[in-house]
């Protein structure tokens, strides 16, 4: 979120140093020339330094310990040698280095299934912005103050996730900003020609702000939800679906509008349909951040409405193979062995359903547990 105001903050900047250089040429070489010099951070380990975190999710773990004391040092903080110990730093096997591309998603189910939704969420709250501006031109005076108007909506969106975001979750905020969205655009699309100016410059101004909102929250869900062995892979894929979307503006400014009502329907029926993806993504509020791949297949999407009556959560059917019968936490607390269901009796003990108390998934509970049960 901090990286959005930066943003907003260059935006800001950009008319000032367009001033400066009178010609466009002029500026884009000193933004070019900007790049560059960021660019040679790159090359710079004091500067732009490795992420400790990823250099451990891929085993690296010498460099992962000069990353974690370097930045133990920065901060004036004191770490035992024992923090720094294979044992404490990889919970299991020999540090042998996994490295993991942008392909290894594409393998993937979950991931590339979290990926794909974010990164057509992000695509959709990019090109359906212009949709939005095109309606702002006849109402505003002057170009530069339309400019603004934009920058600060980014602003605005920004503060919104702010305060929101912690509070009622990731997933929630991101559908309420798809609905609101969806139907500010569906209302343009509809019944311009029977509003008010009024009501359709409120309508515009509201969905440029909440179609900001769906894109900046989508990189920063992305950014939580994919693994940190291919995290850098999936949010440059991610934006690069934002910045796609981004281009739709200037392409039809190119075409002087032409097609602007198809462009219009697509961008809203997509938008419907993203509200519908958004549902099978899973929450990472207050959870902590994925490392490894096997991390991120094991994320499940949390349920939209939640029952007001407890339920059994067990399944009901085996997620391993037929014919055995799932791993009982009774079972495991006590050192037992689950034993598989014959046919006719419960599918998950395997007993009549009076005998209940006395067993379990098959197997004669000892009296000290039927105590502590009961």
């Amino acid at each position: 979120m901090v990286a959005g105001f930066f943003w907003v903050a260059g935006e800001l900047l950009l008319p000032g140093l367009a001033v400066l250089c009178r010609q466009w040429r002029l500026l884009q070489g000193a933004v070019t020339l900007t790049l560059a010099v960021l660019a040679t951070c790159w090359g710079c380990p004091s500067l732009f330094p490795e992420s400790p975190r990823w250099l451990l999710a891929t085993r690296q773990l010498e460099k992962g310990r000069k990353g974690l004391r370097a930045l133990a040092e920065g901060n004036g903080v004191s770490l035992e040698d024992e923090f720094y110990s294979q044992e404490h730093l990889l919970s299991d096997g020999v540090p042998l280095p996994r490295y993991h591309t942008l392909c290894d998603v594409f393998c993937t189910r979950v991931i590339w299934k979290n990926s794909l939704i974010l990164g057509f969420t992000a695509f959709i709250g990019s090109g359906i912005r212009h949709c939005f501006t095109r309606n702002l031109a006849p109402y505003l005076p002057r170009f530069y103050f339309s400019y603004f108007l934009l920058a600060a909506l980014e602003a605005a969106a920004c503060l919104f996730l702010c305060v929101t975001v912690n509070r009622f979750g990731r997933r929630p905020i991101l559908l309420l900003c798809t609905i609101l969205t969806g139907i500010a655009s569906l209302l343009l699309l509809a019944l311009t020609q029977y509003l008010l100016d009024w009501i359709i410059l409120t309508l515009s101004v509201l969905g440029i702000a909440y179609s900001q909102a769906v894109t900046m929250l989508s990189i920063f869900f992305a950014s939580e939800v994919l693994p940190t062995v291919v995290r850098g892979a999936g949010l440059g894929l991610i934006m690069a679906a934002s910045f796609v979307g981004k281009a739709a503006g200037p392409i039809m400014d190119i075409q002087n509008n032409r097609g602007f009502f198809l462009h219009h329907v697509v961008f809203a029926s997509f938008a419907i349909l993203s509200v519908l993806s958004i549902m099978l993504l899973p929450e990472s509020k207050g959870k902590g951040l994925p490392e490894s791949l096997q991390d991120g297949e094991s994320q499940r999407r949390p349920p939209l409405f939640r029952s007001s009556r407890r339920r059994d959560q067990l399944p009901l059917l085996s997620p391993r193979s037929a014919g055995h019968a799932p791993e009982h936490p009774v079972l495991t607390a006590l050192g037992l062995q689950a034993s598989p269901a014959p046919s006719g009796l419960c599918r998950l003990c395997a007993v009549p359903p009076g005998a209940h108390r006395t067993t379990v998934c098959g197997q004669q509970l000892p009296s000290a547990s039927l105590e502590a049960l009961a």
